[in-house]
């Protein structure tokens, strides 16, 4: 019996719509990923891009558990000597809350193209509305 392998041309990819209000930010982003790189297939190949999309809704009503939204620090560098930037998890929650999100979706995922061709067909959105109604996504329940 010969391995299945699927082709890019023949996957089928579905939308996904998530609602992040009161959910917790790694379980979150763990579904997220796994939805993305498309594991929960049966047709799953790893080097293969056979994950769906995903629509993430009301970002910026995620939580975090203890104290992380006054110790969380997001890092990133300028480029410049003496670069190095940071803010706290209060602070990116007011200035871009979808880029939380995204940056603990990106830490689960391999660090390859294929990865970021995956983060790719992910779309994320701090309130409610999406214009994403053509594709008709499909609800999805965060375990």
């Amino acid at each position: 019996m010969k391995s299945y392998m699927a082709r890019p041309g023949t996957v089928e990819r579905k939308w996904y719509v998530i609602d992040a209000e009161g959910k917790h930010l790694g379980r979150l982003a763990a579904e997220i990923a796994m939805l993305l790189r498309g594991k929960r297939k049966p047709q799953y190949t790893p080097h293969v891009d056979v994950g769906d999309f995903v629509v993430v809704v009301n970002a910026e009503k995620v939580v975090v558990s203890g104290r992380k939204a006054e110790q969380k620090l997001y890092r990133w560098h300028t480029g410049y000597p003496g670069g190095l930037k940071s803010r706290t998890y209060e602070e990116m929650l007011q200035k871009r809350p979808t880029e939380i999100i995204r940056k603990a979706v990106y830490g689960m995922m391999p660090k390859n193209r294929l990865a970021r061709r995956q983060l790719g067909k992910l779309k994320i959105y701090a309130g409610p509305e999406h214009p994403h109604a053509a594709q008709s996504p499909e609800p999805y329940e965060v375990r």
